[in-house]
């Protein structure tokens, strides 16, 4: 097991939800980046997102396509990213983090070339919102081949119960099910059977199943929280980073309290 995975177990182990939040690569910088890894770890997040800036994205709503924006123009890029990852895997930090990417990266890169400078670097997984199940079989041919590459988590989408099993089959750490129609960052704009949809997810999978897209505060998905294994907040937590001027104490408040309302 990785990171991930091995968090996962832990948690499980411990009958608590998990807590994932989102944070943009080289926002305002790397130095940064770290601290807000770090105390993010430290206040109680179980996995960190780490989103990789890219100028076309597909999931991303307005906020987090501002902050990928204001990234790239700082200098973010994804060997700059993994230069990161490798200095504060060097410094100590051994929690799970995960690149939340577009393939464009991957292909630029070669798909041989970027599962080994995830190994080198100690990514734990990864998040491909515009890679389809039915074309990931080049990328997973090449993870495949060596036991400490990182894991690729599976996106559901609110889809016909026939094909949730399919793309749950061999899926690894969690699944992250997307909680409403469109682009992140819309609010708790959830999708009208949302309790139906993660049940259906939920019957079906063999790993913990997060919530995400639209959560902002724990009373978002409070009256979900029976059926979900944990929740995932992105947008509003770039938001909180960026309105708080990137104070740590704000961003480890926040993430405190929402991970202790989770399992009260």
């Amino acid at each position: 097991m990785n990171r991930i995975e091995t968090r996962m177990k832990t948690l499980e182990e411990r009958n608590e939800k998990a807590f994932i939040t989102y944070i943009t690569a080289g926002l305002p910088n790397y130095e940064k980046t770290k601290e807000i890894i770090k105390t993010s770890m430290e206040a109680g997040c179980d996995v960190i997102e780490l989103g990789i800036p890219f100028s076309d994205p597909v999931a991303d709503g307005p906020v987090i396509q501002d902050a990928s924006f204001r990234a790239i123009n700082n200098g973010a890029t994804l060997a700059k990213t993994f230069e990161m990852m490798k200095e504060i895997r060097a410094e100590g930090v051994e929690q799970a983090i995960l690149f939340m990417m577009y393939y464009n990266h991957v292909y630029h890169l070669g798909v041989e070339n970027f599962v080994k400078a995830c190994i080198e670097s100690g990514v734990d997984g990864l998040i491909i919102p515009d890679l389809p199940f039915e074309e990931q079989y080049e990328l997973k041919n090449e993870l495949s081949k060596y036991d400490n590459a990182p894991i690729l988590i599976q996106l559901v989408a609110p889809v016909s119960k026939q094909r949730i099993p399919m793309i749950l089959e061999n899926a690894r750490g969690f699944v992250y099910c997307v909680s409403q129609m469109g682009v992140t960052g819309n609010g708790a704009n959830f999708h009208k059977e949302i309790r139906e949809y993660l049940e259906n997810v939920k019957a079906v999978s063999k790993i913990p199943v997060m919530m995400g897209f639209g959560i902002r505060t724990y009373e978002d998905v409070e009256s979900l929280v029976d059926t979900i294994d944990g929740a995932i907040v992105g947008s509003h937590f770039i938001k909180l980073l960026d309105e708080s001027a990137y104070d740590c104490k704000v961003s480890a408040d926040y993430i405190r309290e929402f991970k202790s309302k989770l399992n009260d």
